[in-house]
């Protein structure tokens, strides 16, 4: 039965049979076939709220699903919050950027707590997050908003003049980003007012930020009651192109401040439940700032890395902590100790060097590494390079695992360079 077939007044009485109870269901909120195995490991009933194109699979595969268009809001919208009661849902778990705003809509109803909403939607606009960020208190670069060209222009004069450039030096690149995308998609560095030329109105409007030095990590930490219940720390070797867990030594040891600041960070946005996924900027001197924070699955793999590294599935980890009604006992048993990994794992997400490829070459050396556990790179059939969106569109990632941070630092670094596609 499709959405708009129901009735707004549907009740959970009328959609039930008399005397039947109705189940305590988990609502997956995105298509993820990793979240769909946690849940159904996890022994929890779950519906999964979709895009309309996975239906057959989820009916083929038995899955109770409903369809959805995330990126289409209606004054019928209310109807996807009577259907997913009437079935026994309790909590929504976001997977995707997209899919964020509804989950907190859902758990805001789910719940009878309207401010849900609201913090779902701080954690989608970026211009509203560094704002509440530095209202708290919490390190960030310059940032404004911006409507059109003449904004960004007038940004990157005023860094730069801020910074006492001069005529003749090149100036500090500034950042555009799209207000509610994912990670990097519409990310921009601009460092030569012509540059701005290449931006078109559909781009508008989006964010500007400042430049920040140091070193870049994330953070994909699991809370529950508004408490840190486990921290991963994940080191990028590229930004878009490799990265590891748990991170090196010279990391690991500010773990203590790093604690601290996503404490600091899940009190100013009154995280309650679920997973996060910040990411900061750590200075030479050892003080951090803020980037910014997503409510999801990371990309990245990062995901497969913890379970790799920690022996547990973060999957699960984000249904367990999603739910408030999971218990201190569950989460004890469930999360190893944050200084227990099992190892480094690591991954390198391949990008073609070439516009068009012919063939797929794998270095024998690579595959005798001990370090190396396996790869999925492919050759397209069509052989041409599909224009790159953000750091996306990688053709294929190469997985490690091993104890010395140093070594899987280098061969991240060394193959990264490396022509996979010819």
């Amino acid at each position: 039965m499709e959405l708009d077939q129901l009735e707004l007044n549907q009740t959970l009485q009328e959609s039930q049979p008399e005397g039947k109870t109705i189940p305590y269901l988990t609502a997956l909120i995105g298509w993820s076939l990793p979240a769909i195995e946690a849940c159904d490991k996890l022994n929890r009933p779950f519906v999964v709220v979709g895009p309309p194109d996975f239906k057959d699979y989820a009916e083929k595969h038995d899955i109770t699903f409903v369809g959805w268009e995330f990126d289409r809001l209606n004054e019928g919208s209310d109807k996807l919050y009577k259907q997913l009661k009437a079935l026994g849902a309790e909590v929504a778990v976001p997977l995707y950027e997209e899919c964020v705003e509804w989950a907190g809509a859902l758990n805001s109803r789910f719940r009878e707590e309207p401010r849900l909403f609201n913090r779902s939607l701080l954690l989608r606009d970026k211009g509203m997050m560094k704002r509440k960020a530095q209202m708290a208190g919490i390190k960030v670069g310059v940032f404004e908003e911006a409507r059109d060209k003449e904004d960004v222009k007038r940004f990157l004069k005023r860094v730069n003049d801020a910074l006492l450039k001069v005529d003749g030096d090149k100036n500090e690149p500034i950042h555009c980003k799209p207000l509610d995308k994912a990670g990097s998609v519409g990310h921009r560095a601009i460092d030569d007012p012509s540059d701005i030329d290449a931006l078109t109105d559909s781009d508008f409007p989006l964010l500007m930020e400042s430049h920040l030095d140091g070193q870049e990590f994330s953070c994909e930490v699991f809370v529950h009651g508004g408490k840190i219940q486990f921290l991963n720390i994940t080191e990028y070797v590229k930004l878009g192109y490799s990265n590891f867990v748990p991170p090196s030594p010279s990391l690991e040891e500010k773990r203590p401040i790093i604690r601290k600041a996503i404490e600091q960070l899940i009190e100013a946005f009154e995280i309650e439940n679920g997973v996060i996924h910040p990411e900061y900027f750590i200075m030479p001197d050892g003080t951090l700032h803020f980037g910014e924070v997503a409510a999801r699955v990371p990309g990245g793999h990062i995901f497969d890395l913890i379970e790799r590294a920690y022996g547990f599935s973060a999957y699960e980890a984000q249904i367990l902590c999603s739910d408030p009604n999971t218990t201190e006992e569950e989460l004890r048993k469930f999360f190893p100790a944050e200084d227990d990994a099992l190892g480094y794992a690591g991954c390198l997400m391949v990008h073609p060097h070439v516009n068009y490829i012919e063939k797929l070459t794998i270095p024998e050396e690579l595959e005798e590494h001990s370090f190396f556990e396996k790869h999925d790179m492919f050759t397209p059939p069509q052989g041409k390079v599909a224009e790159r969106v953000g750091f996306g569109n990688h053709y294929g990632t190469i997985f490690f695992f091993g104890d010395d941070s140093a070594e899987m630092t280098r061969l991240l670094v060394d193959y990264e360079k490396y022509d996979f596609y010819l």
